[in-house]
């Protein structure tokens, strides 16, 4: 049997100590309080299986008790302990969420009945939770599709970091998939059935950005006419996806730490902050560590968000996964169509770049089964124009050395030779290679080639 833990919360000393030794006998974990008071300072301490009041406590009553347990946990057990002669109390206990209720006097068999069949619905509760949440990953997980080592290792850690509540930055370019990666860390772990909140820090206006974040109280500002909730609030109990949060204003990333660091936020107008439990995801596809040395992020933010640090690879850096991505688009975008692909056009697909990645990727597919006459998509409906596979045939004008040939620095010396041979005209070096222009770009990044100052 589960050793679950109970809550137990009774001023008569005899009394809870009678109940107490009768529950762990049972086999229960106990935690007796003689306050609703201190109650509530011990319930967020621990995962409490059940809670047993009294409904009449010295100071804070029991109803006020249950109250303010629910607004800590919806979900809680509670059961009330009445005297005969207040049942009506029991009663207005169980419309206000209280599982079940026991008048005194009672005898030991009547109470661990009463306790074991509170345990059995929170278990049942538990089970399904559980089944949900598992249900929920793997949907996201095949959301994700790929073969790649990287990318397998990635999401291993993101199953394994999902049933903490540590921060989780992820490192990627645009269109990687850093928000499904996000989505699946929520959905495998226990905050599956709160809420996601994704929040585009780039795509809000500046102006609107504290509010939407944050919130509102009636009156804050002109045209403020009633509460309003902010992102982190709607989120309170699950998890916020802040994605781009090199974007966020300097103003903003200060109250941010504080939602981190003290879990609460001070809405505008507000005349108190107010508590919250928010999980926070955060992802970007900029240099944090540079933008810090710019004075443009803060250095103990950046620390905060940067607990579980996650750096999704590009694209180009898993070519096994475009046929793979590829059928999956071509299956959305057409399913009452068996759509197929002509000799050399997947060729094409896995050598290109790719510098939108996987969102590129999918809009590409989209266009050319929209476009295409046919059901097998040719080369000619890529957006780009394919070169000639005619090879031409050319003897090399240097002999290969009997020893080692370095072929990267090779590759570079060319690249710089037919530019200075076309004086550094990007368009017309890349011709001259048989090249597209974009993978000519990609290559000067690659080898760090950049056009001389008199040129």
């Amino acid at each position: 049997m589960p050793r679950y833990k109970i809550l137990l919360v009774d001023d008569d000393e005899s009394l809870s100590q009678v109940m107490e030794y009768n529950l762990k006998e049972a086999g229960y974990e106990v935690q007796p309080a003689y306050a609703a008071e201190e109650g509530l300072r011990l319930f967020p301490q621990a995962d409490y299986a059940l809670v047993i009041s009294d409904i009449k406590l010295p100071g804070m009553d029991g109803l006020e008790f249950l109250h303010r347990l629910k607004t800590l946990s919806a979900q809680i057990n509670v059961v009330m302990i009445t005297a005969f002669g207040s049942i009506e109390k029991a009663v207005t206990a169980m419309k206000s969420g209280a599982l079940d209720y026991i008048t005194k006097p009672f005898n030991k068999d009547e109470f661990l009945l009463t306790v074991q069949k509170a345990l059995e619905r929170y278990s049942l509760y538990e089970e399904n939770r559980r089944l949900k949440n598992e249900l929920g990953a793997t949907i996201q997980r095949r959301q994700i599709i790929t073969l790649s080592p990287k990318m397998q290792k990635i999401l291993e850690i993101g199953e394994k970091v999902a049933r903490s509540s540590a921060a989780v930055l992820i490192n990627g370019e645009s269109g990687t998939g850093k928000e499904l990666l996000a989505r699946f860390i929520h959905f495998a772990s226990d905050r599956a059935d709160q809420p996601f909140i994704p929040i585009n820090c780039a795509a809000i206006p500046r102006d609107l950005l504290e509010s939407e974040l944050f919130g509102f109280v009636k009156g804050a500002f002109s045209g403020a006419q009633r509460d309003k909730r902010g992102k982190f609030e709607s989120a309170d109990g699950g998890t916020a996806f802040l994605d781009e949060i090199g974007e966020l204003p300097p103003e903003l990333q200060k109250k941010l730490l504080r939602v981190l660091q003290e879990g609460e936020i001070e809405p505008l107008g507000a005349e108190k902050p107010r508590r919250i439990e928010v999980r926070i995801i955060a992802a970007t596809n900029r240099n944090l560590e540079e933008m810090i040395s710019q004075g443009q992020f803060r250095e103990d933010l950046y620390y905060r968000i940067n607990v579980i640090p996650l750096e999704i690879p590009p694209l180009r850096e898993r070519p096994e996964d475009i046929p793979l991505l590829v059928k999956h688009f071509l299956k959305i975008q057409s399913p009452e169509r068996e759509i197929k692909l002509a000799p050399g056009v997947m060729e094409e697909l896995t050598q290109n770049i790719w510098k939108g990645n996987v969102r590129e990727l999918e809009n590409v597919c989209k266009r050319m089964t929209l476009l295409s006459q046919t059901d097998t998509l040719q080369l000619s409906d890529l957006p780009w124009q394919v070169k000639s596979d005619k090879s031409t045939h050319f003897n090399l004008p240097f002999d290969l050395p009997d020893d080692k040939l370095p072929l990267e620095e090779l590759e570079r010396e060319v690249i710089v030779q037919a530019l200075n041979k076309y004086e550094w005209n990007q368009s017309k070096a890349a011709q001259y290679l048989q090249i597209p222009r974009h993978v000519l770009v990609y290559r000067l990044e690659k080898f760090n080639i950049q056009k001389p100052e008199k040129v």
